[in-house]
């Protein structure tokens, strides 16, 4: 898969902004709020999802402009192929080869993509949610079928603590719960099944790209953590202490990914280098992953990756990556200089012009 060009009109600050970037490595390099990142949540957009940065499609439009359009040509599925997404009033339209589309969803699966910001160090600094939406999310990409499920299962869980705050009040209600339960069951199981085995092919991948990052001084494993090795049976065994707390304590909204490096916890004694370098293996074991599955290689995007990451593992990332189409933005115009191959884009007030920074 590959970006062939991406054209921005009144998109954040990027009034009229045209890419055309090579197939390996692609750095796009500039001072601060510049635009840079635009350029990476535009390409997102593309994979039917929001922006990674949270922000409302209202957000995106240049201010004072009544609108914004991207455009998009890609070869994917041994063709190439055009895109278009048009923000107006709020809200998204999407176009397939000049096809209109129900919603940005229709693009899932046609274009497909892998982000990193400086956000998603929270995946190994901060709680279980943030792992859990991690795998959730990798698995929405390659499964339709996981987003009904996992859809399913949240609202079955919301059913049931809806339940479980209302028996206080109404014990009758909790004849009712064997049967909610036995539906919590059913998917729990299924998304716990299906998370375990991604993680496995994921574990293999992001073990052999961190030890690359880290020229092998570094080992790095995961393991999934269970709430309840017996679903059914901790449900069972819960349920009075769920009556009186109101809420579920078991099931896949509860499980976690442990992460560790050289056999210790990475949230406690990982270094702020060492937690951005395993965010950078699981990434792009994402997208290893995702091809081996697929057949298709995805786009990298990787906003903010250099800082605070030593000159090895830099090069690596500017240098060892050209089998994908990847695209890294930084701040310092000397770390760009470490790109031996691939495109230089100078990014400065929403303009993008082909331009390799000045060595000291």
């Amino acid at each position: 898969m590959k970006v062939l060009s991406l054209t921005c009109q009144n998109y954040r600050n990027l009034q009229k902004a045209c890419l055309q970037p090579e197939s390996g490595v692609n750095v796009l390099w500039g001072e601060n709020a510049q635009g840079k990142t635009n350029l990476l949540e535009a390409l997102w957009l593309f994979t039917g999802g929001h922006s990674f940065r949270g922000a409302k499609d209202s957000e995106l439009v240049l201010h004072g402009a009544s609108g914004t359009r991207l455009e998009l040509a890609f070869f994917s599925e041994e063709r190439e192929q055009t895109a278009a997404l048009q923000i107006e009033g709020g809200r998204r339209h999407a176009f397939l080869n000049e096809v209109p589309l129900r919603s940005s969803n229709g693009l899932v699966g046609h274009f497909c993509a892998v982000i990193f910001s400086p956000e998603h160090i929270a995946l190994v600094r901060e709680g279980p949610a943030n792992r859990r939406n991690f795998l959730d999310a990798a698995l929405c990409q390659l499964k339709p079928g996981y987003v009904r499920l996992l859809n399913r299962y949240q609202r079955l869980l919301a059913q049931r603590n809806a339940l479980l705050k209302d028996i206080p009040r109404h014990p009758e209600l909790t004849e009712t719960l064997p049967v909610w339960d036995v539906r919590l069951v059913q998917d729990g199981l299924q998304i716990v099944s299906q998370r375990q085995a991604y993680l496995e092919r994921l574990t293999t991948a992001a073990a052999r790209i961190y030890s690359g990052l880290s020229h092998g001084k570094e080992q790095l494993s995961l393991d999934y953590q269970c709430s309840a090795e017996d679903l059914a049976a901790a449900l069972l065994e819960n349920r009075e202490r769920d009556i009186r707390q109101g809420f579920t304590s078991a099931g896949p909204h509860r499980d976690d990914m442990e992460i560790l490096l050289d056999s210790a916890a990475a949230r406690t004694y990982g270094s702020q280098g060492q937690k951005r370098s395993i965010v950078l293996a699981l990434k792009l074991a994402e997208a290893q992953v995702l091809e081996e599955i697929t057949g298709e290689k995805p786009v990298v995007l990787l906003d903010d990756v250099l800082s605070e990451l030593d000159g090895g593992r830099q090069d690596y990332l500017l240098n060892h990556l050209s089998d994908c189409q990847v695209f890294i933005t930084c701040c310092v115009p000397q770390q760009a200089c470490g790109l031996h191959g691939g495109g230089l884009y100078q990014v400065k007030n929403g303009c993008v012009r082909p331009e390799r920074p000045q060595t000291a």
